[in-house]
């Protein structure tokens, strides 16, 4: 049934069709030809919401009749459609519809996060998840008190490590708050697949944030877009899949959850959703030291709406709540501190926060005073206050009041300062710049869509649009400096192309609602835009195929590239069958069985969590890398020759030293390849003054372990411990042996032999090497 039109006369305002009007509903159209505006929403002008309609139709269409063009719509069908055995109208139908999709998406999220587990078994992956674990099984077992309270004495020996005051604690309280109530409940599952299972259930929440996020920007079908979007991109999923037990895996879905909340403070000025904000920003403080990122966005999109004339009672509501609340909270971290309000890195916000207080001193005089008066009196304020500021900022930051930047924002902002000044920084694979390629492997469609919805978000400016501008821009740059950052844009990234998808879509579907056109009216079409039809039926087969194979390429990276665990590694045989490479856990168990229960293992930090955790021995470097200078000591020792090396082993109290080689499997990630990094390092401090890079190379400046190697290099003891007695394997035909199959050469140093370490273990593919440190010589003995 069409819509019937309500025309009104001037004079006595009659209506021509009498009917019963307060069944039907009402549509007003304002005469400068908008968008139509439906009578759930308030009406400027109006004085009241529209649900005035159904109190008095008459008199509410004659007061709406001097304002807009007023159109009677039919009474919707009270008839319940049936669909399967639930009989639904159809505002329930589309409520069900979107749930089912939601669902679906959070379904799909979870699941495709699987792989690793279903190939292999529930194990943790990775290097930094296994002291998440170990820590997390403590804070189970012995209580919040202890945990925050537990000196580590097996880690950084002899320092020794305070765990409570050094590490965010919100993942662990995460997974040890869920495993208490699943045993409350009667549930008994180990902590160990609450820990495996944890990132992709947070995946899943993440898929309803993005959601609820998207339809605040857009709409719902944008909202479902992004949420499917997110759900498999693989940008995301590389620090999310099962058994990748690290802080990301909760702290996106915080993250996002925290956006959600400050738009939806922005645009009702709401001290409620302003402390959901900061309770949210608190969860995210807790849970990864990314939030930095966070703190200086919000203030950041604050200060761009001043700029832009979009200040307002709303914006200084939120941000002012947020902040108070948000750093009070922020600041009962251990880890955290007095960092907001010391550190340099939380001074933007801090800035922005005074900016608010004088802006809404400023609206206070202007209303106040006369123009001349107010210019006065503005001058001379803003001159005063800014040079006090500075000052004082400047006095705080030259007598140390306030810490500089660490080198890890320093980094973002110029690439190449780890590179040359802190090379234990730039050794990080996670810490090196983003290549083109890997915007591709990681984000596929999102790519190219990415830019459709920045267009929309600038072609219809608001301040929450504003903020997802903001954060795609900030986030596709630091992204570009670290690849590791990639995790942060993925997101983001998800959300403009649901705007964009979206867009594209409800633009060419509108062609598409044309049933039955009378033949003046398809003459009119055919002139005009004769095929409509087709047109819009190509763009519509066309993202659907983008999308269907951005599914694909989505599911074919999480099952190859980001679904095998570090710990145990996999290949096909020459057969195809699959062949399993176990020698980690096989060496870290021999640690655990048959070494004492003091003995001290070196080696590279790479590895400190994997043995603290698995092998329960004392190490002497971790993936925690805050003392550089420690490092740098094992670095000595590693590019040292062996003699030398002795001293400092000795020095440490090593009773065991560990090597990952993997020159027989063909395993490239070993320490030779990581060796160059190991003499930076060791050559960074004081103590390893003596140790040169260049004298690593051969004379035309390559790295080499062949005959033609350095002498040097050929005779540290890095290499000895990784080629002792591979010169008498055949590691593959019609090859010398000792031929290396990572460095595709025949090693240059075959026959010698161990002064003061002997062989302890070696697995079963030569994996993993472990050397026992020879005690000191007796009076005129050979070591024994």
């Amino acid at each position: 049934m069409e819509a019937a039109q309500v025309s009104f006369d001037s004079s006595d305002r009659q209506f021509h069709n009498p009917i019963a009007l307060s069944k039907w509903r009402i549509e007003l159209w304002p005469a400068n030809g908008e968008r139509p505006r439906r009578r759930t929403r308030p009406l400027p002008g109006l004085g009241a919401p529209l649900n005035g309609w159904q109190r008095e139709p008459s008199r509410f269409l004659r007061n709406a009749g001097q304002l807009f063009e007023c159109h009677l719509l039919p009474p919707i069908d009270v008839k319940m459609t049936k669909l399967g055995f639930l009989r639904l109208s159809y505002e329930k139908q589309d409520t069900l519809l979107k749930l089912l999709i939601l669902s679906m998406a959070a379904v799909l999220s979870f699941s495709t996060r699987l792989f690793a587990v279903l190939r292999f078994e529930s194990v943790i992956h990775e290097f930094d998840p296994y002291f998440n674990y170990r820590t997390t099984r403590f804070l189970a077992e012995e209580g919040f008190y202890k945990f925050h309270n537990w000196f580590d004495d097996r880690a950084w020996y002899p320092l020794g490590r305070i765990i409570g005051g050094t590490i965010y604690p919100g993942l662990m309280i995460t997974s040890a708050a869920i495993y208490h109530v699943l045993h409350f409940f009667h549930i008994t599952i180990d902590i160990r697949n609450v820990c495996v299972f944890l990132a992709p259930l947070f995946s899943s929440f993440t898929t309803i944030v993005t959601y609820h996020l998207t339809k605040e920007l857009k709409d719902a079908g944008a909202g479902l877009l992004a949420a499917a979007m997110i759900a498999v991109v693989p940008g995301y999923i590389s620090r999310s899949v099962a058994g990748s037990y690290d802080n990301e895996g909760i702290a996106i879905f915080c993250m996002l959850l925290t956006y959600y909340m400050w738009i939806k403070a922005v645009k009702t000025g709401s001290i409620y959703w302003a402390a959901k904000c900061a309770l949210a920003y608190f969860y995210m403080v807790s849970s990864w030291g990314g939030y930095v990122f966070l703190i200086n966005l919000i203030p950041l999109h604050v200060l761009v709406l001043m700029l832009t004339g979009r200040f307002s009672h709303r914006i200084y509501v939120a941000y002012c709540t947020v902040y108070c609340l948000g750093t009070i909270l922020s600041m009962q971290i251990s880890f955290v501190g007095f960092q907001p309000v010391l550190s340099s890195e939380h001074m933007a916000a801090f800035g922005v926060f005074g900016l608010c207080q004088i802006h809404a001193f400023v609206d206070y005089l202007r209303s106040k005073l006369n123009p001349q008066q107010f210019e006065v009196l503005f001058r001379s304020v803003i001159s005063l206050v800014g040079f006090v500021l500075l000052t004082v900022g400047a006095l705080l930051m030259l007598t140390g009041k306030i810490s500089p930047w660490t080198g890890r924002f320093y980094s973002l902002l110029d690439p190449s300062y780890a590179k040359n000044n802190i090379p234990i920084i730039a050794s990080v694979s996670e810490h090196q710049p983003t290549t083109w390629s890997s915007y591709y492997f990681d984000l596929q469609l999102l790519v190219f869509m990415f830019p459709v919805g920045l267009y929309y978000c600038f072609s219809n400016l608001s301040d929450a649009r504003i903020f997802i501008i903001m954060y795609g821009v900030t986030s596709m740059y630091f992204s570009a400096v670290m690849v590791r950052l990639m995790l942060v844009l993925a997101p983001v990234m998800c959300i403009l192309s649901g705007i964009g998808v979206s867009q594209v879509l409800s633009t060419y579907m509108k062609n598409l609602d044309i049933s039955r056109p009378d033949k003046k009216s398809k003459k009119q079409q055919d002139s005009t835009y004769p095929i409509k039809n087709e047109v819009a039926s190509g763009m519509i087969l066309v993202m659907a195929f983008f999308l269907i194979t951005y599914t694909f390429h989505s599911t074919w990276v999480t099952s190859e590239a980001y679904s095998s665990p570090s710990i145990v590694l996999s290949a096909r045989g020459g057969d195809g069958s699959r062949i399993i490479f176990d020698d980690f856990r096989e060496a870290y168990y021999w640690l655990r069985h048959n070494t004492p229960e003091d003995a001290k293992v070196m080696s590279w930090w790479d590895y400190g969590y994997q043995i603290t955790a698995m092998a329960n021995r004392t190490i002497l470097v971790d993936n925690n890398t805050w003392n550089n200078t420690h490092i740098s000591r094992v670095g000595q020792a590693m590019a040292s020759t062996e003699e030398k090396a002795y001293e400092i082993m000795r020095e440490l109290d090593v009773s065991y030293v560990l090597v990952i080689f993997g020159g027989l499997t063909g395993y490239s990630s070993d320490d030779i390849n990581k060796f160059l990094w190991m003499v930076r390092i060791g050559g960074s401090t004081d103590t390893g003054k003596h140790i040169k890079e260049h004298d690593y190379y051969t004379p035309t400046g390559e790295f080499r372990v062949d005959r033609e190697g350095s002498p040097v290099l050929l005779n540290c003891l890095m290499y000895k411990m990784c080629y002792y007695r591979f010169g008498q394997v055949y590691t593959e035909a019609k090859r010398p042996p000792g031929f290396d199959r990572v460095r595709n050469a025949e090693i240059g140093n075959k026959d010698f032999e161990l002064d003061v370490l002997e062989e302890a273990y070696t697995t079963e593919h030569w994996l993993v090497r472990i050397y026992k440190v020879k005690d000191l010589d007796n009076r005129g003995l050979s070591r024994t």
